[in-house]
């Protein structure tokens, strides 16, 4: 499985990351943000698509499932019910309430609808801080 992996010395802020994420979901709200750590370091915050996702384990509908096929951690949002037990169950603090519909998710998706199906975090950071590789 390929994870998005961060390198925080080499980020300089630049935001590139989450305007390239919101450009590449049709100017809809960033999946992704960058915040500044406790001891002071840019710190761009993705979903991790963790092997244990609390926050599917939560879902009551299950709008929030594992993918068996790529190991993504996906979302429907035809099946959510907006009650937001995946916001508070992620101890990354990753999800967010969708501002415009607040009824809906905002997840990473890895980019799979764009056509290069490379998560655009990834292939438009200008320092090459995010990355893209293969775990476990």
């Amino acid at each position: 499985m390929k994870r998005i992996k961060i390198n925080r010395d080499i980020c300089i802020s630049c935001l590139t990351c989450v305007v390239a994420c919101s450009v590449s979901h049709d100017g809809e709200d960033p999946r992704n943000r960058v915040v500044i750590s406790s001891d002071s370091k840019n710190s761009p915050i993705f979903c991790r698509h963790c092997d244990l996702p609390e926050c599917a384990f939560t879902c009551m509908t299950g709008a929030m499932h594992k993918n068996n096929q790529t190991s993504y951690v996906d979302y429907d949002k035809n099946h959510c019910a907006s009650c937001y037990m995946c916001i508070m169950a992620c101890p990354y603090g990753v999800l967010k309430e969708d501002s415009l519909t607040q009824k809906q998710i905002m997840k990473c998706d890895m980019c799979q609808s764009h056509p290069s199906r490379m998560p655009q975090c990834v292939e438009r950071c200008p320092m090459q801080a995010i990355t893209l590789e293969e775990v476990g």
